[in-house]
């Protein structure tokens, strides 16, 4: 007796998935709408418990949230996020110390090696010398 073909079961659980993952987008959507929320496509993701690629397949959803994000303004930044005049200062206090650092090496590594090409110009001038001094004219 030959396997049983359960193909159109599988295939009417596919569709069934794909359907209430499109419904839970566009509530999602909805849902953002109501909210005057600015939305993002990784929220309304999350929300929805679909992935970012497949939520930009449906560029339908993916409309919607563009035209909500126009409307509705963008966050400000909280104190709490927004780096501190101090940390600022110090971050640049750090990046000048290591441009300095970088400086002094390189100009380090730069008198290293004129001193290395200068020590291959007398080595070649030294064997092409002759030994002793001798000329060869008889």
């Amino acid at each position: 007796m030959p396997p049983a073909d359960n193909a159109h079961f599988l295939v009417e659980a596919s569709k069934t998935r794909s359907r209430q993952a499109r419904e839970r987008a566009e509530e999602a959507v909805k849902a953002a709408a109501r909210r005057s929320e600015r939305p993002t496509v990784v929220g309304i993701a999350n929300a929805a418990g679909v992935s970012r690629s497949w939520l930009y397949t449906q560029t339908d959803l993916i409309t919607a949230i563009n035209q909500l994000q126009t409307r509705a303004p963008a966050p400000h930044r909280s104190a709490r996020h927004a780096a501190s005049d101090a940390s600022l200062q110090r971050r640049l206090e750090t990046a000048l110390e290591r441009n300095r650092q970088l400086r002094d090496q390189v100009a380090d590594l730069t008198q290293k090696l004129e001193i290395a090409h200068g020590e291959i110009r007398r080595l070649r001038v030294l064997s092409s010398t002759p030994v002793g001094g001798a000329s060869s004219s008889g």
